[in-house]
């Protein structure tokens, strides 16, 4: 993975430096403006490495790290080292001071493995002179029971100890040897995800140049529905002072039929109750007549009958007709003017003048031909020049050079990778070895104390102890002997592993995982004393631009593209390498130069006013309706006939029988059928007559101010259109070009972030450097190796005390040569002590016994 490094920064560069394309920084967006999506990338490397449950171990490796190393990153001691300034012999104190802990530590280790042989050599020889607990012989003390549980304890408690330390190192040893087996495959995951990056950066590009056809396809659609959206909108500016207009105006030609077909009901049906309203009083008179000769029968001389024909006499009045409809007068002249109104066909002109407003989309399509014509002349020839980029650009070929990079690199590693395989595979086994050592150490102690405990006889004397037990003591002293042997090796492995790891740690992976690497690197003038940033002058030549390794590996994972990480602006601005203001200015000066000419509207001609005026004084609206009203208002007769035939036959009846009352009745009669064949009709003429009077009179209301207003508001709005349509076509035009140039802007505010943002976005490159460093090296590697030190060293400063407690234990558990007899078990030790010598005798154990 190491050689891949030297490969990212010089990938980066080339790779940008030859697929560049532009777009300006404007943006105006329309309603309908499209959305482009650059096709994502998907990559299989993990740009995170989770250790699994065996973690939790790593962290009590790291606490244990910094506790023993506590100290800062040494930044100062580092600059100085890659300034080839540092000086062992002025600035020993610092590494010294920085170092202190782990130095301790080592110490202590090398003192461990100088004096462990030495005192066991002393041991061995002391115990070869039956010294130092070698002299087969036990003395009985009273406290022996306990101190032999309490060393027991003590020992199986410590062998607990050793074995979660051989524990340790054995999962940090077989951790180790798993990931160094996936080693290649997180280097191969890695070159597939360089290669992915410079075989799609090259789609990428030409995806986001193919999207100037959607966009130009887009525009032209537009620029072909110029009569909708460009006349479309002109005529709804004016459309909210012309229609209510034309609308008014119809209205109008609507009232005035109308008006024309009330005022004819109204006409016809005033003569018809004219008529009506004159028969009704001949009627009336021919029985006015009849009743007076029936009143002058000598029959009413009698003095009996006279008063009954004095009263009819006097009633005779009230068979009067009750209205004066037939001096209404007629309303001819009114229809006759109406009717000349009409004579015009007002709607007509109507269809005419919102047929000329409606006709202006098609009047805009039809002068700006040429125009849509040369703008699309224009976007043309930008998309021919955008296609000239790519072909220019030649990003195959550019990028083959990287690829033949990434594939030297990955044979290299392919190389390689065998024999570290092989390497680690020595490596697994020696950790093995050491593994199984401290593991039969432990199995000694652990045989020993089962067979110590469980063959013990606490009524057996010493010299009578069994063979278990005996066994016990043996196992004992085997761990213990074994300890001596190579616990010195196992403290040298702990002591290398320990200070190479431990500072590897300390000086590598942490500060690389905080950045600490990146800001000593982004030191100025740490690299190169010529330049104060080594990154933007290696890149650029430029070493006063603040390009620096920490914003460039930040930008990388973030997934930033390389454009924008690397300040490429710096070299290559992309608002200039492709301009297209020209262009623009051009399709500018296109939409600000049309001429659309309408000058041709006219919503109502002269006919029409004059049809207007001539309604407004025909007449309709100076009609006395409330004369008309009030006389059709009244009853037609004085009298209700009904009740008055009634009461006149009730008068015929007191006669006496004759001609009088046969000529009273006969007429009573007669009153009754006026009244239901005239009187009744007539009424619900009149009726109808009022309400259609009624409904003229609603109808022609304020006609005059009606007509007054339609007029002035048709003034007002064909005043507008002269006066306004022009700048109304200007605003519209800019609006329209505006939205066309939109389209574009869009597109080219897209392209620049895609290129800035996203294409070739250096993801990988900075997974690859984290896959060579925080995993490969610092999660693969170190992490286990601390780990294995970490639990081989413990287990192998706990070897100090087992050992100690082995040696007293297997006093215990073995058979001793001889023992102390004594006189009086029970009385003997106590009176020895108050004489201060000890009264036993030696008894010597032969072959019999």
């Amino acid at each position: 993975m190491a050689p891949t490094l030297g490969l990212l920064l010089l990938l980066l560069l080339g790779l940008c430096w030859n697929t560049v394309s532009e777009g300006p920084s404007s943006s105006t967006r329309g309603p309908d403006v499209q959305e482009f999506e650059l096709p994502a990338m998907n990559y299989e490397t993990k740009d995170a490495y989770q250790p699994g449950s065996i973690d939790v171990l790593f962290q009590v490796v790291h606490t244990f790290l910094h506790v023993v190393q506590p100290n800062a990153f040494p930044e100062d001691i580092l600059r100085k080292i890659m300034q080839k300034k540092f000086d062992l012999s002025t600035d020993y104190e610092k590494i010294i001071r920085y170092e202190i802990g782990v130095i301790i530590c080592a110490v202590l280790g090398l003192l461990f493995v100088v004096l462990m042989p030495l005192v066991g050599f002393c041991f061995g020889v002391c115990r070869c002179c039956n010294k130092c607990g070698g002299e087969m012989h036990q003395r009985q003390k009273k406290n022996g029971t306990f101190l032999r549980k309490c060393f027991a304890v003590s020992l199986l408690v410590i062998c607990v100890f050793i074995s979660i330390g051989i524990i340790c190192g054995f999962v940090a040893n077989h951790h180790l040897r798993t990931q160094v087996e996936k080693t290649r495959k997180l280097a191969d995951s890695n070159f597939r995800d360089l290669r992915a990056l410079l075989n799609e950066t090259p789609s990428q590009i030409s995806y986001v140049l193919d999207q100037y056809t959607t966009t130009k396809e887009k525009a032209f659609s537009d620029l072909d529905n110029i009569k909708s959206l460009l006349g479309g909108g002109i005529h709804e500016q004016l459309r909210p002072k012309v229609i209510p207009v034309l609308e008014d105006i119809k209205t109008m030609a609507g009232a005035i039929k109308e008006t024309k077909d009330a005022l004819l009901h109204v006409n016809n049906t005033l003569e018809d109750l004219k008529k009506s309203t004159a028969q009704l009083n001949s009627s009336l008179s021919d029985i006015k007549m009849n009743l007076e000769q029936s009143l002058n029968d000598p029959q009413c001389s009698v003095p009996s009958v006279t008063a009954a024909c004095n009263d009819i006499r006097m009633t005779l009045n009230q068979l009067d007709g009750n209205t004066s409809v037939d001096q209404l007068p007629s309303l001819h002249n009114q229809l006759d003017n109406v009717n000349d109104v009409l004579r015009t066909d007002l709607s007509s002109l109507v269809q005419k003048g919102n047929k000329s407003f409606n006709d202006i989309p098609e009047m805009v399509q039809n002068q700006t031909t040429d125009m849509v014509s040369d703008i699309k002349s224009t976007l043309n020839s930008i998309g021919s020049d955008i296609k000239n980029i790519n072909e220019q650009i030649s990003i195959q070929d550019n990028l083959s050079i990287f690829m033949d990079s990434i594939n030297s690199i990955e044979t290299y590693i392919h190389q390689k990778l065998p024999t570290l395989e092989e390497y680690d595979l020595y490596r697994w086994l020696a950790g093995l070895v050491v593994c199984c050592l401290l593991t039969l150490i432990v199995i000694f102690y652990y045989l020993g104390l089962l067979c110590g405990v469980l063959g013990y006889d606490r009524h057996a004397t010493p010299t009578r102890r069994g063979c278990i037990s005996n066994t016990g003591g043996i196992f004992l002293m085997a761990g213990v002997g074994v300890s001596f042997l190579f616990c010195w090796i196992l403290m040298t492995v702990v002591v290398l592993t320990f200070v190479v790891g431990g500072n590897v740690e300390k000086l590598v992976c942490e500060p690389y995982q905080n950045k600490k690497l990146f800001q000593i690197l982004d030191t100025p003038y740490l690299l190169n004393e010529n330049w104060k940033y080594y990154l933007s002058g290696m890149v650029f030549n430029k070493p006063d631009i603040n390009l620096t390794f920490e914003q460039v590996y930040s930008d990388c994972k973030e997934n930033k593209g390389m454009y924008a990480t690397l300040k490429l602006e710096n070299r290559y601005n992309i608002s200039e390498h492709l301009n297209i203001q020209e262009h623009t200015r051009n399709i500018n000066s296109s939409f600000e130069n049309m001429k659309v000419k309408i000058d041709n509207i006219v919503l109502l001609d002269a006919a029409g006013r004059e049809n207007l005026l001539d309604f407004s004084s025909s007449g309709v609206d100076e009609i006395d309706y409330d004369a008309y009203l009030a006389e059709i208002a009244k009853p037609p007769t004085k009298v209700n006939l009904l009740s008055f035939a009634d009461e006149l036959e009730r008068k015929a009846r007191q006669l006496p029988p004759g001609n009088l009352k046969r000529s009273l009745t006969s007429n009573a009669q007669t009153i009754r059928t006026v009244y239901h064949d005239q009187v009744m009709p007539l009424r619900q003429l009149m009726g109808s007559l009022y309400r259609s009077i009624q409904n003229l009179q609603h109808k022609t209301s304020g006609l005059g101010v009606k007509v007054v207003n339609i007029i002035s508001s048709l003034d007002s709005a064909q005043d507008f259109i002269t006066n306004h349509i022009s700048s109304i076509v200007v605003q519209e035009s800019k609006k329209y070009g505006n939205m066309i140039l939109g389209y574009f802007e869009h597109y080219l505010q897209w392209v620049k972030i895609s290129i800035t943002e996203r294409i070739a976005a250096c993801k990988p490159m900075s997974t690859a450097l984290d896959s060579a460093v925080d995993i490969f090296l610092c999660s693969y590697i170190i992490e286990p190796m601390n780990l294995f030190w970490f639990g081989i060293g413990k287990a192998t400063i706990f070897l100090l005390p087992a050992i100690i407690f082995a040696v007293k234990l297997a006093k215990y558990y073995r058979r001793m040569d001889s023992e102390d007899v004594y006189d009086d078990v029970e009385t003997v030790p106590m009176k020895n002590m108050q004489n201060g010598h000890i009264g036993f005798h030696r008894h010597q154990t032969t072959q019999a016994l």
